[in-house]
């Protein structure tokens, strides 16, 4: 103090802010640290999944809170599997509890998503949630970590570190999980569409097939086959009627020889007359089956050839149609114009193109 001229220095050796002092302090250090570090960087930030098979929940087994969320998960998704991990939430040893429970369901891996939560309280009461300890266990969590602590307003170092922050642990419920109705909602919904695009598909392929089979080249075919098959039966008929005439004219010959065998040599007669007929019927039967068999296998070739002419036969080997606008086939390259519209039928649909010229 200089009294002369009523003045006065200060020496300021300490210097803490007013208020919360010290805890506010480590507050605001801690932060800048893991904030340097990246660990709130929100690329790092892992998705909620979508439909968890369990949640998992870290905070006091006997307050309000776990009482909360449990009633809003009932509500919301009924039979949704809850595993509590229960932890101290203030006071000493509580972080430590805290980073053990959020390790716990890692190493264990029996949850989808997490919670770590309790209810609202001062700086004092929800400083375990401020220690670094807590911090680093919910950054090296493989499972998405919702930190729901204090209420809206109440900020602590794991809400700024967990994949997600919710204003209060009731909300957080209602983060964790949507509600059973809307996934049947939208189920029910993406099944209507499915089917209105399978049935829209299968109209498609219908309307296809339809113009497929009006086409000239097909009808030419199913004609052909008929022919071929009005042949055959035609043959068969023939067959049938050449060998029912020879059967008749061999069993009139036997009878009028027959008849004309003397009483006292009736059976040597009749032995021979009976080997005669039963050589002429062996001799029928092999030519006839001969015949028939020399006809089913040119049936076979002539149906073979057909099946190798047929115009799908020989789509399916990779061939086309070409088309010209007004529907000619195109045989050679000359009788369409640059520019011009061609249709191209493939074994299976058919596309449009535009003619250009070769690059050679």
């Amino acid at each position: 103090m200089y009294e002369a001229r009523g003045e006065y220095q200060l020496y300021v050796e300490f210097l803490e802010p007013a208020g919360l002092g010290a805890l506010q302090l480590a507050f605001e250090q801690l932060k800048q640290k893991l904030a340097a570090e990246g660990l709130f960087d929100p690329a790092r930030k892992k998705p909620l999944p979508v439909l968890p098979r369990a949640i998992g929940v870290v905070t006091s087994p006997t307050g309000a809170v776990i009482r909360d969320i449990l009633l809003i998960l009932r509500r919301r998704f009924r039979n949704m599997n809850v595993l509590l991990y229960p932890v101290k939430v203030q006071g000493e040893g509580a972080a430590q509890e805290i980073a053990q429970g959020i390790e716990y369901f890692n190493r264990r891996a029996l949850v989808d998503v997490m919670i770590v939560a309790r209810g609202g309280g001062s700086l004092e009461d929800l400083w375990a949630f401020n220690e670094e300890v807590v911090a680093r266990a919910i950054a090296a969590s493989r499972i998405s970590v919702i930190s729901a602590v204090g209420h809206e307003t109440d900020f602590t170092i794991a809400d700024f570190v967990a994949d997600l922050r919710a204003p209060t642990p009731s909300a957080a419920a209602e983060l964790v999980v949507h509600r059973k109705q809307d996934f049947a909602t939208e189920l029910e919904s993406r099944a209507r569409h499915m089917a209105q695009i399978v049935r829209l598909k299968l109209s498609e392929a219908r309307q296809a097939l339809t113009e497929l089979r009006m086409h000239n080249i097909f009808q030419t075919m199913a004609a052909r086959v008929a022919e071929r098959a009005q042949r055959v039966d035609d043959g068969v008929a023939t067959l049938d009627r050449i060998m029912r005439a020879h059967l008749h004219t061999t069993r009139q010959e036997w009878l009028r020889t027959s008849a004309g065998v003397v009483r006292y040599d009736f059976h040597r007669h009749l032995g021979l007359k009976c080997a005669t007929l039963a050589e002429r019927e062996r001799r029928f039967e092999n030519d006839f089956r001969r015949f028939l068999t020399e006809r089913r296998n040119r049936l076979a070739q002539l149906l073979t050839v057909l099946k190798e002419r047929s115009p799908q036969t020989v789509l399916d080997r990779g061939y086309s149609i070409t088309r010209d606008p007004a529907g000619r086939v195109v045989r050679d390259a000359g009788q369409v114009a640059l520019g011009a519209d061609v249709s191209i039928h493939l074994a299976r649909g058919e596309l449009g193109a535009t003619v250009r010229r070769k690059e050679l």
